[in-house]
């Protein structure tokens, strides 16, 4: 019984101060920004200009994996069940509350609840349980492919700019 109330007590602390946790429901694992709200993470996504959900569905389950905030390293992982919150819900309003607060460079910071609940899903991702040792490899993964990502040559004064020694005055 000890054991199950600090796991949950690690899991809500852990998860509280993270900016982001890694999200692996039927497709790969997928780092989304969060805010802890009544003893679970919500997260709000798959709409136009917000973070995708992919193989998130409510009903389902979720692993979750937290990160440390100062050094990035894996601390907890845990199981999740899913559920998706009806729009204009009371249970959605009160996550809703939260996650606007945290939405950073919304461009449409007026109307960005109402975009919410036309266009987004909102998720509750409640802990059910927590594992209690943490894998032995890495489980480093190449990066999911996106079109935001593009490689272009650096600019060819670029190198000049930073190597650029300063000239040491005469006195």
């Amino acid at each position: 019984m000890t054991d199950m109330l600090l796991g949950q007590a690690l899991v809500e602390e852990a998860t509280k101060k993270s900016g982001l946790i890694w999200v692996r429901g039927d497709s790969p694992a997928r780092a989304l920004w969060h805010v802890w709200h009544e003893g679970a993470a919500h997260i709000v996504g798959d709409g136009p200009g917000e973070q995708p959900l992919p193989g998130l569905t409510g009903g389902g389950t979720a692993e979750v994996t937290v990160r440390s905030k100062d050094k990035g390293g894996r601390l907890i992982v845990w199981t999740a069940a899913v559920s998706e919150l009806e729009p204009h819900s009371q249970a959605w309003e009160a996550a809703v509350a939260e996650l606007k607060g945290k939405r950073l460079n919304a461009p449409d910071a007026e109307q960005m609840t109402e975009r919410w609940a036309r266009e987004c899903r909102v998720l509750r991702l409640a802990p059910q349980s927590v594992h209690a040792s943490l894998p032995e490899d890495s489980q480093a993964a190449p990066p999911l492919p996106t079109p935001a990502t593009t490689r272009h040559p650096i600019p060819a004064g670029l190198p000049r700019l930073l190597f650029k020694r300063k000239k040491s005055r005469s006195r």
